[in-house]
């Protein structure tokens, strides 16, 4: 098991090893998923990407509350950046 130590600024080196294993290269975006207790790393490469291709076609329903769970998002940050503009 590898283990990494968050900095002072929150970062966090994720080892080599999974970096080749996964295809996690400078840039690579990743998806934070909490699970109960677990936080799940999920690395947003265009392979991850092609495996999801059709699997929301016949749950509407899993649709709609991703793209709610975006819109939230998006308001959160949108009021984030709006607490750190009137600064």
């Amino acid at each position: 098991m590898d283990t990494a130590t968050v900095t002072s600024k929150g970062q966090l080196v994720i080892p080599v090893r999974l970096r080749r294993r996964y295809g996690i290269k400078a840039g690579t975006k990743i998806h934070f998923i909490e699970r109960g207790s677990e936080i799940v790393l999920q690395p947003l490469t265009p392979a991850y990407i092609r495996s999801l291709r059709g699997i929301l076609r016949d749950h509407p329903s899993i649709t709609r509350e991703l793209l709610e769970e975006r819109a939230r998002d998006k308001e959160r940050e949108e009021r984030k950046s709006e607490k750190l503009g009137s600064r």
